[in-house]
């Protein structure tokens, strides 16, 4: 049993230095690709010389071809072998990727400050490798499948898609951020009902967000696979699975579902909302007056975060719970629409955490761009994603008294109507 997990433990080490460091195709594997691509050639040729039968020479030319392989044969052919220095297009339409979208993103790299160079020896145009990532990100297609609809070699596509996602990731801060002033008050809405435009309750404050996160499942680093981590398709995780085998995805997502905040940790990170809990004590110019954010169970009740009643409840109480469960389903429906967009966050393949951090914050930044050029997906809402604390996380004495004052007024209120 020990030798068997060194020996997968040594493939996993192969495996992530190969990731790391793609080298160019060996001079063997080069004539083999070469070979394999006059065979096309001829096939594709003899079924059209049956539909048109033409000149005889034509294949005397390419049968001389066959026996010696040289690389400029592929600068001679058709345009079905197209070499990888050329552009490429797509051999089939995606209907999961939109060609405004495409339009939209490649304008936001064309404008940004970054002056990092795309990788990879292919010289894709940037909507093209705009697209070559998005099919990526928003499929669960294997490299070698894109490597034939794209062209390209699967090794070069792995360097062209994390170099998009290192260019995507320099737009976090335009894309993701926190509201501030005028932009802050547009964003609040009610306590009591956030679907409706209404005025709130003098002293019940109206939200500038909702606060959770979710787990996105990875494959386990060197030295730390165990049997379920060896599972690709990963549904539910298990409390026997090690915790670096996922990702945590803390966010806080407006009333439409916008990312205001993204934090990405290893799965052994117990933050749980500590570093925001502090950040917003320091800076209290961050909530709005009167404003504040909702958590589940499970985060720090302050002030600024106000969270549900744990333990046994009262009708007060559970009218107080009542009320913020309207507002833990626009986080989970957010959520449910990331996963949906882009299906590779269903279990990323990789080892090495930086990248899957990367790719999952690329996937966090394209879905606010994608709700600005309107275009939305509705996935359905799992009950994974309704990730609840039992047990209340640490509290504060400011923010005890102000949801009991909170929930005191709208007892009081609702008692008052039903009068």
């Amino acid at each position: 049993m020990e030798v068997s997990e060194h020996v997968l433990s040594a493939g996993r080490a192969v495996l992530d230095m190969v990731e790391r460091e793609w080298q160019p195709l060996s001079p063997t594997e080069l004539d083999q690709r070469l070979d394999q691509a006059v065979e096309e050639i001829l096939e594709a040729d003899l079924i059209a010389r049956l539909k048109t039968q033409p000149h005889p020479t034509v294949y005397v030319q390419f049968l001389q071809s066959q026996t010696n392989v040289q690389p400029q044969v592929l600068q001679t052919t058709t345009s079905s072998s197209a070499p990888e220095e050329e552009t490429p297009e797509p051999r089939e339409p995606l209907e999961t990727v939109d060609s405004a979208a495409v339009k939209h993103i490649t304008d936001l790299l064309q404008s940004s400050k970054s002056r990092a160079r795309m990788a990879g020896r292919a010289r894709l145009s940037l909507s093209h490798t705009v697209l070559l990532s998005l099919t990526l990100l928003s499929e669960r297609v294997s490299y070698r499948s894109v490597s034939r609809r794209f062209h390209l070699e699967k090794g070069n596509i792995h360097r062209i898609f994390f170099s998009f996602c290192e260019r995507i990731n320099s737009l976090e801060e335009r894309q993701i951020r926190w509201p501030v002033d005028s932009e802050a008050l547009e964003a609040l809405f009610p306590l009591c009902s956030p679907e409706k435009e209404q005025e709130e309750l003098p002293g019940v404050p109206q939200v500038l967000g909702v606060l959770g996160h979710t787990r996105i499942p990875i494959r386990l680093p060197i030295g730390k696979h165990d049997v379920e981590s060896t599972v690709p398709e990963v549904k539910r995780m298990k409390k026997e699975a090690h915790p670096d085998s996922w990702l945590n995805l803390q966010l806080i997502c407006d009333r439409k579902g916008r990312f205001l905040h993204c934090r990405i940790s290893k799965g052994s990170d117990v933050d749980r909302g500590i570093t925001l809990r502090d950040k917003l004590k320091q800076h209290p110019e961050l909530m709005p007056s009167g404003s504040c954010l909702v958590a589940r169970a499970g985060y720090p009740l302050t002030a600024q975060i106000l969270t549900p009643y744990s333990g046994s409840q009262g009708p007060k109480e559970e009218l107080f719970n009542k009320m913020l469960e309207g507002h833990f389903h626009i986080l989970d429906q957010a959520v449910a629409n990331l996963r949906a967009r882009f299906q590779r966050l269903k279990y990323l393949d990789i080892g090495n955490y930086d990248r899957a951090r990367a790719v999952v914050l690329t996937a966090c930044v394209l879905h606010n761009v994608f709700l600005d050029v309107g275009q939305v997906i509705q996935g359905d809402v799992e009950k994974e994603e309704a990730i609840t604390g039992e047990v209340e996380g640490e509290v504060d004495d400011q923010g005890i008294q102000r949801r009991d004052a909170i929930s005191d007024l709208l007892f009081k209120t609702v008692d008052s109507i039903s009068r």
